[in-house]
């Protein structure tokens, strides 16, 4: 949203902190914030709270963390208060929890909606920090906070002549706030990621032809999602303090547990149950089954066959069941999906499956796409091309740091940043994880950090190049340790063309990550060079 006053900006604002972005990490950043006593603003570019949940409302939208993790843990009264009504959060409740918590907490009368963040420059001199708004407006902050997101950056379809295509296109990662009905329509969606995953199910029961694309077939796991019964969410609220505990100390930020043998030292017998067990829980419950699947090859090859096994036991055409059956990545290493009814969905007579690897899409036309061996015709095209991952959201933004240095230029060989906090994002567990225990991790380390330059009065942090260069060789050396560097993933970048190749979450797991973190604050910000 521009006014008119875009290119004559208005009186800069001082403040302690500007934070941008009011999904839930801004939220939580903005309420702990106040509780240092500090002046903070958070600018948000939708017109309410909720980051994920507030763009994401394609068909079947839902979180595939369980709800009793993926939630707030800093109030014990907000935690016993709100009731979740399923295992697994649909999109519009995870939107009514974002905005309980804005409600709850008073938040929204520091954050201005509508508002885009278009250039952050620090000002050596001052140590201080000068945003621009596509509004015209200017804040000068002492702290400038990136909560945007590692998912919010939706990737516009590239495809030769998609302006002239006659009928509606959506993107999952854009969907229309009033929904849309597919009812009588021919449709096509592109991509098999997680949200065309739990979109094609949907979409499939309006359509009168629903034709999905795909180029590289993904891991599902069902995710058995259920409703929670009264003696469940008594359990769970009875329970939280010990649940919070083990989800903070694992390896994914979850509650699953995982087996204390690796996958080739126990019998097929045993391993085939546990393989059982794990698929009958459901979803990222099957990455806990053995200590050694991304690790050791040919462990994660059992638990690879064991999935393919399933999808041809799921989908009767076997012509589309090996269509379906990934075998170009190791299991896991591309983002995992939990899905409900998706194999299932191919059974169906008015859904057809067509492999684009093998017959690409050389352009949209007016009246639907065509690839290199056929035309089709639709009414609708919906693209689930996914996200710019982790860096694009603060790569739109021109960030220009000391001695003049753009973020663009520093990160033009890839994202280097020290703990992933220097520089939100990149280089922390963030997507390999819950992300809301590493949200609450993050935002709780950053608050100690000012809280601490406060305290001394400094007036400046910043990574030293050392830790830098040191941390972006151990975050390398632990993803090279993985089978995750085998897959052309997102993790990657390998989603975006001319995108740096490089692996940029960190894989060394929750725990881990937060014992290292505290150790490096206890050791007065070690790596960093505070000043006054």
């Amino acid at each position: 949203m521009t006014d008119a006053n875009a290119t004559s900006p208005k009186s800069t604002k001082f403040l302690d902190a500007v934070i941008v972005g009011a999904g839930f990490s801004g939220m939580y950043m903005l309420h702990r914030l106040r509780g240092l006593g500090l002046t903070s603003k958070v600018i948000e570019v939708a017109s309410g709270v909720g980051g994920t949940w507030y763009w994401n409302r394609y068909p079947g939208s839902r979180c595939d963390i369980e709800s009793v993790v993926y939630s707030y843990s800093f109030s014990e009264e907000l935690e016993q208060d709100w009731t979740w009504s399923s295992r697994y959060a649909t999109q519009p409740e995870l939107l009514r929890y974002s905005e309980h918590v804005a409600d709850r907490f008073d938040l929204r009368r520091d954050i201005q909606f509508e508002t885009r963040v278009t250039e952050a420059v620090f000002d050596e001199a001052a140590n201080l920090w000068t945003l621009t708004t596509d509004r015209g407006e200017r804040l000068t902050a002492r702290y400038c906070i990136m909560a945007t997101g590692c998912l919010s950056a939706p990737r516009r379809p590239d495809f030769k002549g998609l302006d002239s295509f006659e009928g509606d296109w959506y993107h999952t990662g854009y969907w229309p706030h009033e929904g849309v009905d597919f009812s009588g329509k021919r449709v096509g969606i592109i991509g098999t990621g997680s949200s065309a995953v739990q979109a094609i199910p949907i979409i499939a029961g309006q359509a009168a032809h629903l034709t999905v694309f795909q180029r590289t077939p993904n891991f599902s796991i069902p995710a058995w999602d259920r409703p929670l019964d009264e003696d469940t969410v008594r359990k769970q609220k009875a329970h939280y303090p010990e649940i919070r505990a083990k989800a903070r100390m694992s390896t994914g930020g979850d509650i699953y547990d995982t087996h204390e043998k690796p996958a080739l030292e126990v019998s097929p017998e045993e391993r085939q149950r546990e393989f059982e067990r794990r698929w009958n829980d459901g979803a990222f419950n099957f990455m806990a089954t053995f200590p050694d699947l991304l690790s050791d090859q040919q462990a994660n090859d059992l638990a690879a066959e064991f999935v393919r096994k399933k999808i041809r036991e799921r989908v009767n055409d076997p012509a589309v069941a090996e269509l379906l059956c990934p075998k170009d990545h190791p299991f896991g290493t591309k983002r995992l999906c939990a899905d409900t009814d998706y194999y299932e969905t191919y059974n169906r007579e008015n859904v057809t499956l067509i492999d684009v690897r093998s017959a690409p899409i050389e352009e949209i036309t007016p009246t639907g796409l065509r690839t290199s061996e056929a035309a089709y015709e639709f009414d609708a095209l919906v693209f689930a091309t996914g996200f710019d991952a982790m860096t694009g959201a603060l790569l739109d933004i021109d960030i220009v740091g000391r001695g003049g240095l753009s973020l663009r230029e520093k990160w033009a060989d890839g994202p280097r940043t020290y703990l992933g906090l220097a520089m939100a994002g990149p280089g922390s567990p963030s997507v390999l994880s819950n992300m809301m225990v590493s949200i609450e991790q993050h935002v709780d380390w950053v608050v100690d950090c000012i809280g601490y330059l406060g305290e001394r009065q400094l007036r400046t942090i910043e990574p030293t190049v050392e830790a830098e260069d040191e941390w972006v060789e151990h975050v390398n050396e632990v993803a090279d340790s993985t089978l995750y560097p085998l897959a052309n993933s997102w993790y990657m970048g390998a989603n975006i063309p001319g995108k740096p190749r490089v692996f940029t979450p960190y894989v060394g797991g929750v725990g881990s990550y937060r014992i290292t973190c505290d150790e490096v604050a206890a050791k007065g910000y070690e790596g960093f060079a505070l000043k006054a």
